[in-house]
């Protein structure tokens, strides 16, 4: 996916840990389709504990009609959610 990098943190409201819209730059973007999804493994990982996983979603969202492709990414250890990027 061609875009621009982003990282920086969301809110994201979820149904059983899809998203299904977030807020990002003052907006509240609606999940119109969910394009791809994929699951890795902390690069810090060492092998004891609980495996730490980052959920990776590119998803087609936006506010009103005007759509555009983000990636939002969750981090299994610090619950946070991340707009990793933009296309």
């Amino acid at each position: 996916m061609a875009g621009r990098d982003y990282g920086v943190p969301v809110q994201v409201w979820d149904h059983y840990g899809r998203p299904t819209r977030f807020a990002w730059q003052g907006r509240i973007h609606v999940v119109q389709q969910i394009l791809d999804h994929w699951v890795t493994v902390r690069e810090d990982y060492s092998g004891n504990g609980k495996r730490p996983e980052r959920v990776f979603w590119r998803v087609r969202a936006g506010v009103g009609a005007g759509l555009g492709l983000y990636e939002l990414r969750y981090d299994s250890t610090t619950e946070d959610w991340l707009l990793a990027r933009t296309g």
